[in-house]
Parts: C-alpha cells; structure tokens; sequence
C-alpha cells in the first residue's frame, strides 16, 4: 500500500511538472505549430530514467519504494507518450507530413541519446 501511495504522490507531481512545461513552452512557442513542450518533456523524461536508473543501479540503498516513486511515479507522470501520438496524428492530419517525420525522429533520436546520456553519467560508459 505505501508503493502505491508513493506512486500516485510522484505521479501527481511528475503531472504538475509536465503540465508547467506545457505552459511555458506555449508563451514562447505557440506560432511554432510544433509540439516542443512534449518534445522537451520526453527528452528531459528520458535522462532522468536513465540517471535514477544508474544512480539506483551504482548505489547501494536504492529502496524499491524509491525506484516505483521515481520511475513509475514522477517520470511516469512526467513523461506522456499519448500525447505523442495524438499530436503527431494531428500534424499527420493537418498535412504536415514532413514535421511530424521530424518530430518522430527527434523524439526517438533524442529520447534514446538522453537515455544513453544519464546511464553514462551515472556508469561512466552508455
């Protein structure tokens, strides 16, 4: 029962922080017709797995509490796939057939370098 009040308490925040990225990116980049908040989040969501999950993996006392809090919780609410797919079914409806390709690409491109990039950090090698 605790795992699962730490879940839901990380997944609210992780919620709230993607929900204020999503504000900020909209008043500097609403003409831009391209989902940079998602982007951002997906890739910021993607270094954070990586660096919990070394950083759990490197240091003894990781609870597995901690780790569903972290991971299941927080980056989990944090991080939004729907939301992927629903803008770039959108772009795709909208005919904007090469951003879409685009953002694809750098969301999976970027995504698995941050991953990379936090195990390394944490590692010393991807």
């Amino acid at each position: 029962m605790k795992a699962l009040a730490l879940v839901a308490v990380g997944g609210a925040l992780g919620s709230l922080l993607r929900y204020r990225i999503a504000l900020w990116t909209l008043a500097w980049a609403e003409h831009w017709r391209f989902p940079i908040g998602t982007l951002i989040v997906n890739v910021l969501g993607a270094l954070c797995v990586g660096l919990v999950w070394g950083l759990a993996m490197r240091l003894p006392g990781w609870s597995e509490e901690l780790r569903l809090a972290l991971m299941v919780g927080l980056l989990g609410g944090f991080t939004t796939f729907s939301a992927f797919g629903l803008e770039t079914v959108l772009m795709l409806k909208r005919g904007a057939v090469w951003l879409a390709v685009l953002y694809v690409g750098a969301s999976l491109l970027l995504g698995l370098l941050a991953v990379a990039a936090g195990l390394a950090m944490t590692t010393g090698r991807s």
